[in-house]
């Protein structure tokens, strides 16, 4: 349907007279202490930087998800491309067409909101063909098109019921059939199913997947759960502090972090990081850390030698998942907390005071780890070695 690029795209919020104030005493403060220059947003003449430098390329029909901690720029970015907020710098062009000025209505698209945004008085039928009727479409094809999108949701039996009447997943469906009834070019969804509980929330992502299959647009999806954003997109784009800090499918993000930050925030449970060093022995490139020397994979080698990264103290990351345990020298970890998680078990350990956690199968038996000293080991293809000046991965 369309093409969307953002070409050096930037949000600045200006100062009000109150934020003025706030803006010079958090000048004086961190003249006076310059531990408070670690604040989440850039601070400017202009005003507060809530989202810069971003460039972003998404292809027709691509699934693109924008993920990140809350007020990492990322609705924010989303509501710009809707027109719902105004770019500051920058270029938004959808289909070719540049978008800065036009109005939210004239760009074709259509969004879906956290809170459902219903019409109580109306029902699931007049909700979701509202915006085709104040268009003046005709009326047998709004109903034509009302049923296809309810038909594709599942939400046939609904249509003659008010919201009130529905649950939090029925509801969401209608949010999202009113938004495809006017067959966008691109289709937002802000955090669509944060309001859901678990159960919910793993059927509606189903849905979702589904209803991506049926439907021939681009979507832009924004959230703060790293689940739904490894599950859904096509891409993925990490977002910190209103930057970009990695744009990749799913499956790279997760195996090749650009840096510790996007390692810690993409996996469940987050990855584990060690005090090490990085050492070449026998020409070969190793992490010494605990008391056990690991060379890194051939692939890891070449990376490595490549940029000429010298032997240096590094920050050693590790999944949960990629740990093992062992009876022939490892790193020694204290068990605080075991957790059954039925297959396996996640052992929360002390590992020279520093929280570790190990996925370790259980294979049908019943094994109490609590408050015993335990042996970790892993191997050279799952280390990842990070700059403790800047954090970013030493292979790129």
């Amino acid at each position: 349907m369309a093409e969307v690029i953002l070409k050096n795209v930037k949000k600045v919020y200006p100062f009000g007279d109150t934020e003025k104030k706030q803006k010079k005493n958090l000048k004086k403060a961190q003249e006076e202490n310059p531990e408070t220059n670690k604040v989440n947003l850039q601070i400017t003449e202009e005003g507060v930087v809530a989202v810069q430098e971003f460039n972003l390329d998404i292809a027709d029909k691509e699934f693109i998800v924008l993920v990140g901690p809350s007020g990492c720029g990322k609705s924010t970015t989303l509501r710009m491309v809707a027109g719902l907020e105004e770019i500051t710098s920058g270029e938004l062009y959808i289909d070719g067409n540049l978008m800065n000025s036009v109005e939210p209505k004239d760009r074709d698209i259509a969004m879906v909101f956290q809170s459902y945004a219903l019409y109580p008085h109306m029902t699931v039928r007049e909700n979701m063909g509202y915006s085709l009727k104040i268009k003046k479409v005709p009326k047998d094809e709004i109903e034509r098109k009302v049923n296809e999108a309810a038909e594709i949701l599942d939400i046939t039996q609904y249509l003659d019921r008010k919201p009130k009447a529905l649950s939090g997943g029925q509801r969401q469906r209608v949010a999202i059939g009113r938004a495809i009834v006017r067959d966008p070019k691109v289709l937002l969804m802000d955090e669509p199913l944060s309001n859901l509980d678990a159960k919910l929330r793993n059927q509606m992502r189903a849905e979702i997947i589904k209803l991506r299959k049926r439907i021939n647009t681009t979507f832009i999806y924004v959230t703060h759960d790293q689940t739904e954003a490894m599950t859904l997109g096509d891409r993925i784009v990490v977002m910190k502090d209103g930057f970009i800090q990695q744009i990749g499918t799913p499956q790279e993000v997760y195996d090749h972090p650009r840096n510790q930050f996007v390692s810690g925030f993409i996996g469940t449970p987050q990855m584990n990081y060690f005090d090490a060093e990085l050492a070449i022995e026998n020409g070969k490139y190793v992490v010494k850390t605990g008391g056990i020397t690991v060379a890194l994979s051939e692939e890891k080698q070449a990376r490595l030698k490549g940029l000429n990264v010298e032997p240096q103290a590094v920050t050693l990351g590790v999944r949960p998942d990629h740990i093992q345990l062992t009876d022939k020298g490892g790193v020694k970890g204290l068990v605080e907390v075991s957790e059954l998680m039925g297959p396996s078990c996640h052992l929360h350990m002390d590992v020279d005071g520093k929280d570790v956690i190990a996925i370790v199968p259980t294979e049908g038996k019943a094994v109490d780890y609590m408050g015993k000293t335990v042996e970790l080991t892993f191997n050279g293809e799952v280390c990842h070695v990070f700059s403790k000046e800047d954090q970013h991965n030493l292979e790129y």
